[in-house]
């Protein structure tokens, strides 16, 4: 639906500008000899019409989509790696700033060589094929026909600026489950776990919402019909989040949880990340339009406006549980009102995603804090409590919210369950899949990898800190 109402915008600038370049001609009254401007005269002056107006509109949406690129970066480096950095013991700051930065060199250069391919290439139910590897069909090549340039698109951008804004997707989702094993997995089982994780978690999940798989909303695989994910709530959020639960219930407790202080070493650090998650989320959720367009301002406003719903409700929580609203709080209010609205960005109204925000700021403090201490299990930063949950709940809402008034990709069939829709049930479908399937898979190579090269640090490593222990460096030297 987005490159059809390119196409339409695209359209009727042409003609305008033909319309005006007509009205220039002075030929269409007489030229010289007093004869009308000729057919072919004409027609190169409606084709250079056309050019112009196509070679706006592409570099209108590129630098736009180059953009949010560089917004969806920024949120694993500075941001997460801050947001992390800041909620573990100071022993363990670079280890965990390390773990997101290092994510950003690895899952680049995955993505470059297949992961890419695996993810959007062919339309197969299960899996990509391999037609994009090493870059295949992604990059300008010479075309020996035309004797020029030529550069593969992908609707109304260039395949490689679409390839590089994903890839910024398959660095962020692995950098969200390091929030669950912090302070206690070794660092190279950690880079083995996530290639193998990317590799046969999210690459199958994407094409299967992205691609034209089994959750593809519409697609002849689909089961349920499929889920509506405008970026990323089932593929980036629950995914990152169930495994993170499973992550933090097979490496067990931290030594001393429960009894020893395990507070955040530095929630200046911490406020600062949740501040460029925030405003990197812009890149994430309103870039997914793949376009500059009035839906791009739909998004971007249903993103901001939740996470001030979701900061705000987890503040006022806290101030009716505690009496005082805490920093940490009304930050980790802000990033589950962000987790939320991420797959309903595009499908919904500003009111409803007030409303998801606020839903998200609820839901997420009890899971972060009563159902958490219930249950006993050590998810170092809420990973789980946040992503896994928040994405859930906001899967479900978009079903319940979406609205063909912001996205008619239902051709006038009303979507969500207020407008008479039927998407919610799809919605359920796609995330209970999405929820077994990342379990289950985690699970397993959590198993292999534990007994192949084992998952935590000794004891001493631990009791040491990451920063000593894997990487020999201190992250605080006062001289």
């Amino acid at each position: 639906m987005a490159v059809r109402r390119l196409f339409t915008q695209l359209g009727l600038s042409a003609n305008f500008l033909i319309f005006l370049s007509l009205l220039a001609t002075p030929a269409m009254a007489q030229v010289e000899g007093g004869r009308g401007l000729d057919a072919s005269g004409l027609q190169k002056q409606v084709e250079a019409a056309h050019e112009t107006a196509e070679s706006a509109a592409l570099a209108g949406h590129n630098a736009w989509m180059l953009t949010c690129c560089a917004l969806v970066l920024f949120m694993t480096a500075p941001g997460l790696a801050l947001f992390y950095g800041g909620l573990v013991r100071k022993k363990n700051v670079l280890g965990v700033m390390m773990q997101c930065f290092f994510l950003m060199g690895l899952m680049t250069v995955l993505w470059a060589l297949y992961g890419y391919s695996l993810a959007f290439g062919g339309d197969g139910a299960y899996i990509g094929n391999l037609d994009h590897v090493f870059m295949e069909g992604i990059e300008r090549v010479w075309d020996e026909e035309t004797n020029s340039p030529h550069t593969p698109m992908n609707g109304a951008i260039p395949a490689l600026t679409f390839m590089l804004f994903q890839g910024m997707f398959f660095i962020i989702t692995p950098a969200l489950i390091c929030g669950a094993y912090a302070e206690r997995m070794k660092f190279s089982t950690m880079v083995v776990f996530t290639i193998l994780w990317g590799t046969l978690v999210y690459c199958p999940l994407a094409h299967w919402v992205w691609g034209g798989g089994i959750l593809a909303f519409g697609s002849d695989h689909s089961i349920a019909g499929g889920a509506l994910d405008f970026a990323g709530g089932t593929v980036v959020h629950i995914s990152s989040g169930v495994s993170a639960l499973v992550c933090a219930l097979v490496l067990g407790r931290r030594l001393g949880w429960g009894t020893e202080d395990m507070r955040p070493h530095n929630l200046t650090y911490t406020v600062i990340g949740a501040a460029m998650l925030w405003v990197g989320w812009f890149g994430f959720n309103a870039g997914s339009e793949l376009a500059s367009d009035d839906l791009t301002s739909s998004a971007f406003a249903t993103t901001h406006f939740a996470a001030a719903a979701g900061a705000i409700a987890w503040a006022f929580m806290e101030w009716l549980a505690r009496g005082k609203p805490s920093v940490l709080g009304t930050a980790s209010g802000a990033i589950a009102g962000l987790v939320c609205i991420t797959p309903g960005a595009g499908f919904v109204n500003v009111m409803p995603a007030l409303i998801m925000g606020a839903a998200a700021g609820i839901v997420c403090y009890f899971a972060c804090g009563a159902f958490k201490a219930a249950f006993k299990y050590d998810d170092s930063l809420d990973a789980f409590g946040i992503h896994g949950v928040g994405g859930t709940l906001g899967a479900i809402l978009t079903g319940v919210f979406a609205t063909r008034a912001t996205w008619d990709i239902a051709e006038g069939k009303p979507l969500g369950l207020l407008e008479g829709g039927d998407v919610l049930w799809g919605q359920i479908v796609a995330a209970g899949i999405t929820i077994g399937y990342c379990a289950v898979a985690t699970f397993i190579l959590l198993k292999i990898l534990d007994a192949v090269m084992g998952l935590r640090v000794s004891q001493e490593g631990e009791v040491r800190g990451l920063d000593m222990n894997e990487h020999g460096e201190e992250g605080y030297i006062f001289v």
